[in-house]
């Protein structure tokens, strides 16, 4: 039977069923034609029926199939120039998925085919392939989006209350004993009960997924037996990628996602995504035609004047082009999507610097943050940038605008090295973990612009952070040339595993004094996943392709008792909002209270003078905080207060005695916390004036009572 076909919509862009039929727009500014290719359900993708399309809107070619429907598989052949030097790289011998794509089916099968050019050509991209890819890329998927969310509600945490939590689907969930075998690895094993209440327990209130967006696994990785296991190589950014579904892959992994999603919610659990908008997974000029590149290359990327080549300000060979409306549209359109359709409640946008670049420098006014701002569904959810690029001028922590909180490296940096000796770090130490009120103060912004972080998926775990002086790549397969250099680590005297118990018990304190420092500074917290578990991955800074070992959690030998650490700092920090502050410090006499709400001393019990921050081989320091500046309050109405709180930090090698302050910062201390302990229960109280030893390296929180 002859199909029937009509005109259809330019509007929503993407495959779209309506119960009857499904629509389907696509922008292709300079193309000539466009194909729409229908294959069978099943695996063999035989079958391809060729439909043009005939209506163009706007430089949107669009169509209307009735009795198309949920589960039918698709993509595009689009006619055109093949004009590299002029930034036109049409070829309708190649397959193209759509960009709009909710669902993708299978994985890349790397083959020449999937080259717009032929790649033994001494002529590179300027030559031109005929073969069909068909066979070997991906198919988009038509969708029905129903679901139902019963009485799904987001927990809205306000930003003073985050916790976040970096973890990767796979890494996290594939080892785990109390997860079926059957989900391990997938979306389903992160909305599954015993993930869920682990999450709870340790009392995160948001998991950062690492990038879960469709994305491709690099050949040259997979020809030396690795693969692309961060996901930072994005092809479809509305698609839920199909590597971690559990259910299938026709549309199955958009359930299993919205379930995980629904089952976080109904844990007061946020669900965050990385995103990478910044390039696509088609590379330089010498990459692969699966979509964009095939689609209208000249609109989709930023290319150099000649046309020829692109700009890279990712270091992944292209930048895609969110000067151009449809782009940012496309970006806006998946964010939308994300929030309303698969209910989620933040981004963390991957080198976001690069889209705030309208020309060649960074723009904070660039169109692209005035959409952010002006809507009002993408503005009310939680925007944490990566604030860097590799371009220059790409190295912006402090400078995105109101709205957006940002990855602090200035704090990861300078808690590291004040932790492994360095001098000269009291000032910066002390305004890090106050808020880094240098970064964010002037714009009118809190301190929870700042995400504070000491590890992340790029680096060295926290493990390793203090167990290794080097990175150890070698399994990467690049001679341990990849990765950082410069990682401010210290192994604490020996590189690597070590029986020496010495070392050993001064590592774990050092996590102690880490993970310490982490959950007691203003701004909001974020944990490397695992980090609370010992996590290592064997000294290697750049785990980007080791999907095994290297990566994924080692349920089996989990350190017990850091976890348990972790667990009590992460309930102190909820139970006392002294340590997750709305506004900043004034250090000003509070109302009624005659001391200032911080106040930093001397070991001898003195408040610090001015001249005392630029000495530059002290590393030691402590911190009152009178939580009379913070008021809430209770169900019934009545004012409360928080409590006093007295931080000792000792960075030195050697023990130092602190006195206690005077009676009116406190008549009566008690010893909550000491890093040099990780067991200490001290119900015996000291008095102002008292002698405390502080061990070297180490920290010790005392907690006194409100009084009155």
């Amino acid at each position: 039977m002859e199909r029937k076909v009509y005109p259809g919509s330019p509007y929503p862009q993407g495959a779209t069923y309506d119960g009857k039929g499904t629509n389907f727009a696509l922008f292709a500014r300079h193309a000539e034609g466009v194909e729409l290719c229908l294959f069978d359900s099943d695996q063999s993708d035989a079958n391809e029926e060729r439909i043009p399309i005939k209506e163009r809107t706007h430089d949107i070619w669009h169509i209307y199939l009735p009795d198309v429907k949920p589960g039918q598989k698709y993509g595009y052949r689009v006619h055109g120039p093949y004009k590299p030097d002029e930034g036109h790289r049409f070829n309708p011998n190649k397959l193209l998925m759509d960009p709009y794509a909710k669902a993708i089916a299978g994985v890349i099968k790397w083959h020449e085919s999937i080259f717009g050019y032929n790649i033994k050509d001494g002529e590179k991209d300027l030559s031109f392939n005929e073969q069909d890819s068909a066979p070997y890329v991906p198919k988009s998927v038509v969708i029905d989006d129903s679901f139902d969310w019963g009485n799904d509600r987001k927990p809205n945490v306000m930003y003073h209350q985050t916790i976040i939590y970096e973890a990767h689907v796979k890494g996290f969930t594939y080892t785990h004993p109390d997860i079926p075998d059957n989900i391990r690895g997938s979306y389903a094993a992160i909305g599954h009960p015993t993930t869920v209440q682990y999450l709870k327990d340790l009392g995160i209130t948001s998991i950062e997924l690492l990038p879960i967006h469709h994305f491709v696994n690099d050949w040259h990785l997979q020809d030396i037996g690795l693969s692309n296991y961060w996901g930072y190589n994005t092809i479809g950014f509305f698609a839920p990628d199909v590597k971690y579904s559990s259910s299938g892959m026709n549309g199955e992994q958009v359930t299993e996602f919205k379930q995980m999603v629904k089952n976080l919610h109904e844990a007061g659990i946020e669900v965050i995504l990385d995103v990478v908008y910044n390039h696509t997974a088609e590379g330089n000029e010498l990459g692969p035609t699966l979509s964009f590149r095939g689609i209208d290359n000249s609109s989709y990327y930023r290319l150099t004047e000649d046309g020829r080549y692109y700009v890279d300000y990712t270091g992944t060979g292209n930048t895609l082009n969110a000067n151009l409306p449809n782009v940012l549209q496309l970006i806006m359109d998946s964010l939308r999507y994300w929030i309303l359709e698969m209910r989620v409640d933040g981004f963390r946008f991957d080198l976001a610097s690069t889209l705030a670049r309208e020309f060649h420098d960074v723009n904070k006014l660039s169109a692209f943050f005035d959409i952010i701002h002006q809507d009002p569904i993408i503005s009310q959810v939680k925007l944490i940038a990566e604030p860097w690029d590799i371009g220059e001028g790409g190295y912006q922590v402090g400078n995105f605008p109101a709205g957006w909180v940002e990855w602090n490296g200035k704090y990861r940096d300078c808690i590291r090295d004040y932790w492994r000796g360095e001098e000269s770090k009291l000032g910066e130490f002390a305004s890090r973990f106050t808020g880094s009120s240098d970064l964010y103060r002037d714009d009118y912004r809190t301190p929870t612009a700042s995400v504070n972080f000491i590890t992340a998926h790029d680096g060295f775990t926290l493990n390793d952070l203090v167990s290794y002086n080097e990175k150890h790549n070698e399994a990467n397969g690049e001679d341990n040339n990849d990765g950082e250099s410069h990682n401010r680590s210290w192994n604490c005297g020996e590189e690597g595993p070590t029986d020496n118990l010495e070392v050993l018990a001064l590592r774990s304190k050092q996590k102690r004094n880490f993970l310490t420092t982490l959950f007691l500074s203003q701004g909001i917290p974020m944990l490397l996943g695992g980090d609370e578990l010992g996590r290592t991955q064997q000294g290697n800074n750049n785990g980007y392709c080791q999907d095994n070992e290297i990566s994924w959690y080692n349920w089996k030998e989990a350190d017990q008792d850091l976890l348990a650490f972790t667990k009590k700092l992460i309930n102190l920090r909820k139970s006392h909002p002294t340590f997750c502050r709305r506004k900043w410090f004034m250090g000003q006499k509070i109302k009624g209270a005659g001391v200032e709400d911080i106040v930093w001393f001397l070991p001898e019990g003195n408040i610090m003078p001015d001249e005392a921050w630029d000495n530059d081989t002290a590393k030691s320091l402590a911190v009152y905080l009178d939580g009379r500046g913070i008021r809430s309050v209770d169900p019934k109405g009545n004012k409360i207060y928080d409590d006093h709180f007295y931080v000792i930090f000792n960075a030195h090698h050697e023990p130092i005695d602190y006195k206690l302050p005077n009676e009116k910062y406190g008549s009566k201390w008690t010893k909550v916390l000491n890093t040099d302990d990780a067991q200490v229960e001290d119900e015996n109280g000291y008095q102002p004036g008292d002698v405390i030893k502080v061990a070297g390296r180490s920290v010790v929180l005392f907690h006194a009572p409100l009084q009155g």
